[in-house]
């Protein structure tokens, strides 16, 4: 036992000799380079003057968007009163839904609440359009729409207090041209080879007698109203880069009706110097407790505030809403979505 014990000490002694006495410099390097690490996604705000505002991005908060499209929140307060509002800011074109009523006359066609707008054709944004009303089972437009191209209603081109004295007001639109050029503008439609456009409006008041029916000389030299798409409504708000708020010459009422100098819930479409759209709704008749929505004139000086050079006022009160990949982002005033007679998307 003892001369094995021995053998075994020396052969243990020649394997830890061995390993001492290698050539550790023999052994190569490694002969690749260690990967980079995989660099942290980063997000580039695409509208940094809106979220310097205070506006927050919440392209999180409703799936995904296209590129094109940005959806952003308001602050708690906007023109010093309590706010809930969203926008819609878009580098690509709007698209107009409506009933067709291209006489004025009347339409078979159902109105549909944006959620059914939204079951049908899928798009991102989705917002309500003009004015619109049904009268015994008839629905009737009272706001233009025009799809790439095709009339499906005009503006409306009388206004009465007693249906005794008749008013022939300029209605707003919003308008791209054919040329992919966006304009607010006002119009009259006389008939289907008659309907014009002007950069100003009739001067009606409620308080004076009517002015002279608009026409292709009056209340300026009009251009013939062509355009690929549009929706009306009313008052335009911004023109130029000025505000106009022409409630009062395109004959709605300041406390009634449209409301125009009153708090309501609201809804405008507009563009930007560099050619963004903007879709914009607003909150209002409390429906948060303290949120009592805004006026035109003050709908205008956010929109002003946000880089809106031409922007009109659309259908506002019950019939406001906006949906994001078909989800609401404000609460409507009439407790559900109303259905309405035209609506604006985003595809």
């Amino acid at each position: 036992m003892k001369m094995t014990s021995s053998i075994l000490a020396i052969l243990c002694g020649c394997l830890v000799a061995g390993s001492c006495s290698k050539d550790d410099t023999s052994i190569p390097d490694w002969p690749w380079n260690d990967p980079e690490p995989e660099p942290t996604p980063t997000f580039e705000e695409p509208n940094p003057a809106i979220t310097e505002l205070g506006w927050t991005n919440v392209m999180d908060t409703y799936g995904i968007l296209p590129e094109a499209v940005n959806v952003y929140k308001s602050p708690e307060t906007l023109q010093g009163k309590s706010a809930i509002a969203y926008i819609a800011v878009a580098t690509e074109t709007f698209n107009v839904w409506g009933i067709n009523d291209s006489a004025l006359s009347g339409s078979t066609d159902a109105l549909r609440t944006p959620s059914e707008m939204y079951t049908e054709k899928q798009p991102t944004i989705v917002i309500n359009g003009g004015y619109f009303y049904t009268d015994s089972g008839t629905n009737y437009a009272a706001s233009l729409a025009i799809s790439d191209g095709t009339l499906l209603s005009p503006n409306i081109n009388y206004a009465s207090r007693d249906w005794v004295t008749v008013y022939n007001p300029t209605r707003a639109a919003f308008i791209e041209h054919n040329d992919g050029s966006y304009e607010a503008a006002w119009t009259f439609y006389q008939n289907a080879d008659q309907h014009f456009l002007y950069q100003i409006p009739a001067p009606n008041s409620w308080d004076s007698t009517p002015c002279d029916a608009p026409s292709a000389t009056y209340p300026e030299t009009a251009a013939s109203l062509n355009a690929k798409n549009g929706i009306g409504g009313g008052p335009v708000l911004l023109k130029g880069g000025e505000i106009k708020n022409t409630g009062a010459e395109e004959l709605f009422e300041a406390n009634s009706d449209v409301a125009y100098a009153g708090n309501s819930p609201r809804t405008a479409i507009g563009v930007t110097s560099d050619k963004k759209i903007i879709l914009f709704v607003c909150e209002g008749r409390n429906m948060t407790e303290g949120v009592a929505g805004f006026s035109t004139a003050e709908v205008a000086a956010i929109l002003k505030d946000l880089g809106c050079t031409e922007a009109i006022n659309l259908d506002g009160g019950g019939s406001t809403c906006m949906l994001v990949n078909g989800k609401e982002t404000i609460k409507p005033s009439d407790g559900s979505q109303r259905k309405v007679g035209s609506c604006v998307y985003l595809k």
